[in-house]
């Protein structure tokens, strides 16, 4: 009988090959470090258990948007790289199927305009989200973000370099145009002068922060600062992700009280926060509200602009352009049909009344037009509304305008005309 000395020496090497078998399986699947459940239980990695951002870390982790290491260790705090981030910000909109392939989320390709999903479908049509086998691994994500106008190749002089809070800010701005909208400007560069280190960065730094701040997308630092210069980690580039593509994580963000603000319907349902150069505009922001619903349903209020639309075939026809990337209300826009355009600009402290005339288009929206006129120059309202229906009626009629400018109520309007479609802008501000 053999002792048990030498059993235990032959089944050593078999113990040792089941769990060498069991280690590969595990790693080849992904599951070495995230195998256990995050819901509540055991920390996926040994070192978030305590972390501010575990719930983001794990559900990142379990769409496959970034590994953790073999170790078991996450390292949350080590520096993400500007090549890292930008596939990351790539694979945050798309979606991981079973069997580990991906495809972009419908969700994302509906935020695109028509020239970008093109872009997709034609340039892109076998990109397989995964790095070049040959070459630098990251030029795939790098490319697609490029041509998206998600960045600027020639901004970054090294892509291994570590990415900062700045950069971040700037990558997640122009996603933001291309993807939803961009905020208020002014609103925006009030809230972020508020950080102590703003005043580091210049003029277009300064923008990139703003709007990641009012989008609620970026945060600041307990001691007051934004953190200009210093460098994004692991945790916060998942966090940051995890709110630019999901809307509901997002950090909310109020009209100040007692500030010229207000909350205006933005592009894709949502809503921004806009701020007023003084109490006028702001009143008259109210006024596009009531001059809309003098046409009952066939009128569209988006930011500081009111579309009023002939019908609501028209109306629909205006919005599913809209909707396609070909916002817009200019006098050659060959997509724009509304028949007027109300309008405000509070950056520049202008208004304005655009108006393409058909048959019909005066006396639809002569209430709309009339109360816009009369609670913006108040008084001199009559003079206004006259010279306003001469101009009209003559383009209307087929006779050549020229653009011109003219004072009326302390106000300064300049006239411009587009014969040919018979389109006539005034834009009016305050005379200096």
């Amino acid at each position: 009988m053999e002792s048990k000395t030498i059993q235990k020496r032959r089944l050593l090497p078999v113990i040792q090959a089941i769990v060498c078998l069991c280690l590969l399986a595990g790693l080849g699947s992904g599951a070495g470090v995230r195998s256990v459940s995050a819901d509540g239980g055991q920390a996926v990695f040994k070192d978030t258990a305590t972390h501010w951002a575990r719930p983001e870390i794990e559900a990142m982790v379990s769409q496959g948007i970034l590994d953790g290491y073999p170790d078991g260790s996450f390292r949350p705090t080590e520096p993400v790289k500007v090549d890292q981030f930008v596939k990351m910000l790539i694979l945050s909109f798309s979606e991981q199927h079973p069997n580990q392939e991906r495809s972009w989320r419908s969700s994302f390709l509906d935020s695109l305009t028509e020239e970008n999903r093109t872009i997709l479908k034609q340039d892109y049509r076998y990109f397989d989200f995964k790095p070049a086998m040959t070459g630098y691994w990251a030029k795939p994500y790098i490319d697609v973000a490029s041509d998206l106008n998600f960045l600027n190749k020639s901004r970054y002089s090294d892509f291994q370099a570590n990415m900062t809070r700045e950069n971040v800010a700037e990558l997640i701005y122009y996603t933001l145009q291309e993807t939803e909208y961009l905020e208020d400007a002014e609103f925006s560069l009030s809230v972020a002068r508020n950080y102590g280190d703003l005043t580091s960065g210049n003029e277009r730094m300064q923008r990139f922060i703003a709007e990641s701040l009012i989008k609620g997308i970026m945060e600041g630092y307990p001691d007051g600062n934004f953190g200009v210069g210093r460098y994004v980690t692991r945790a916060e580039a998942l966090v940051i992700l995890t709110r630019l593509t999901d809307k509901s994580k997002r950090i909310p963000m109020k009209p100040e009280k007692d500030q010229l603000q207000r909350i205006v319907p933005a592009s894709t349902g949502s809503y921004k926060i806009v701020a007023f150069p003084d109490q006028k505009m702001l009143d008259m922001y109210d006024t596009l509200v009531e001059a809309g619903k003098l046409r009952g349903t066939n009128y569209n209020l988006l930011d500081t602009t009111l579309r009023l639309f002939k019908d609501d075939k028209e109306k629909q026809a205006v919005l599913n352009a809209s909707s396609m990337g070909n916002l817009g209300a200019s006098a050659n826009s060959a997509t724009a049909k509304e028949e007027v355009a109300l309008w405000l600009d509070p950056a520049y402290n202008t208004y304005g009344i655009t108006v393409r005339l058909r048959e019909g288009t005066l006396a639809r929206n002569k209430e709309a037009v009339e109360l816009f006129g009369n609670r913006l120059f108040t008084y001199e309202a009559i003079a206004f509304h006259r010279w306003f229906n001469a101009i009209c009626e003559e383009v209307e009629a087929g006779h050549s305008i020229a653009s011109k400018q003219a004072e009326v109520g302390g106000y300064t309007v300049n006239l411009l005309v587009d014969n040919e479609n018979k389109t006539v802008v005034f834009s009016i501000a305050t005379t200096k």
